[in-house]
């Protein structure tokens, strides 16, 4: 059988670059060899798109960038007769980093024009793509937008869809119109007048959350329990975003729930995060280091109560236009009543990471996951 070629995206110029690395790097590795060959591109922090040729061990660590032998210029091509990458370079090393293997079909011109100086350009086909990234510029539509332009089969959303999870304004409000209870909540842009600010927020009463509408990884979000904090946390969010939303805080726990599929769903274990710390909340350092809070999976609630989470988690997942997977998130108040929170179109994909844990609570593992992913991104 021949193997898929598959390009691997990740990195990217955002704030979540690092959580980006180690997702990637679990994929690649849990990736079934006889049944894919991998094309890694990476995005430096600084926006530079390169193909990896180098030890894929240096991608978790963030060295993989630093030995420029492997890595070269690369763009994807946006025609759609054929799925392929361009790499230049201004040397051919039939021994080294540009070597052409007799089973890729590639093309190698001598060029020489304005732009590009006299050097060697190559071309790699390959049949699908899987971005890798968290955050903006990679889970926000854009990098979807360019790969619909150019006709590539993808793993995951779709741009609009990947737009729309991103933006916690619009996805609130569009899950809201599909009947599921959402945290009141208003938001707003630069110029803004402070004291409205304060006389809105006080409707909502504290404590409140001051987020970016477009962000990641709780990435500039704060949990603000008096009026005199206010204004300090809008400033810190529009750090990250030129939107912000001030949301009602929800007595409750978190609970998570993976969506897989496009059309039919498969529908993953159920999670519970415990806070150990009173008036916290699931931040950056928590979601990572998990210092003072606990993942409890599957969640510990009754039959009933996870049936409703599971089911409530497909209708936000169809609302929002969701295809290859997602992780949706919701809280559970003590009156058991489900309140949406946010989709997370490529969630977090290590080992560790909350996703392929409650796909392997349905015993689904994690190779078995990215075969899924693939052949689902193959039927778009």
């Amino acid at each position: 059988m021949k193997k898929k070629r598959v390009l691997i995206l990740f990195g990217g110029y955002s704030s979540e670059y690092e959580v980006s690395l180690q997702s990637a790097y679990s994929v690649i590795v849990n990736m079934n060899s006889d049944k894919y060959e991998t094309i890694l591109i990476g995005i430096t922090r600084e926006g530079k798109w390169v193909r990896y040729y180098g030890d894929i061990a240096k991608i978790p660590t963030n060295t993989w960038y630093k030995n420029e032998e492997y890595c070269i210029p690369v763009v994807i091509s946006p025609d759609r007769d054929t799925h392929k990458v361009i790499e230049f370079s201004d040397k051919y090393d039939k021994d080294k980093h540009i070597k052409i293997q007799s089973n890729e079909n590639i093309e190698v011109k001598c060029i020489k024009n304005s732009h590009i100086k006299e050097g060697f350009v190559k071309e790699t086909e390959f049949d699908i793509a899987f971005p890798i990234f968290h955050g903006k510029n990679g889970e926000d539509g854009t990098v979807q937008g360019l790969l619909e332009l150019a006709g590539i089969p993808f793993v995951g959303c779709d741009t609009l869809s990947s737009a729309l999870c991103m933006d916690k304004d619009k996805a609130h409000k569009l899950v809201e119109q599909a009947g599921i209870k959402t945290p009141a909540s208003f938001a707003f842009s630069m110029p803004y007048k402070l004291n409205e600010i304060i006389e809105q927020a006080r409707h909502i009463s504290y404590p409140l959350f001051v987020k970016p509408v477009k962000a990641g990884s709780s990435f500039g979000i704060t949990k603000v329990f008096e009026e005199e904090k206010l204004q300090e946390a809008v400033e810190n969010a529009f750090l990250y975003d030129d939107q912000v939303i001030i949301e009602e805080n929800i007595d409750g726990f978190e609970v998570g729930c993976a969506v897989l599929g496009n059309d039919e769903l498969i529908i993953g274990e159920v999670d519970e995060i415990e806070l150990m710390v009173e008036g916290g909340f699931f931040d950056y350092v928590e979601k990572y280091n998990l210092i003072s809070s606990k993942i409890h999976m599957p969640a510990r609630i009754d039959r009933e109560t996870t049936m409703r989470i599971k089911e409530t988690a497909a209708i936000i997942y169809r609302t929002l236009g969701c295809r290859g997977f997602a992780r949706v998130d919701m809280f559970l108040t003590s009156c058991k009543e489900i309140v949406f929170n946010e989709v997370n179109t490529i969630p977090g994909f290590t080992s560790h990471s909350r996703y392929p844990n409650m796909m392997k609570g349905i015993g689904l593992q994690f190779a078995d996951i990215i075969d899924k992913l693939i052949q689902l991104g193959l039927e778009k």
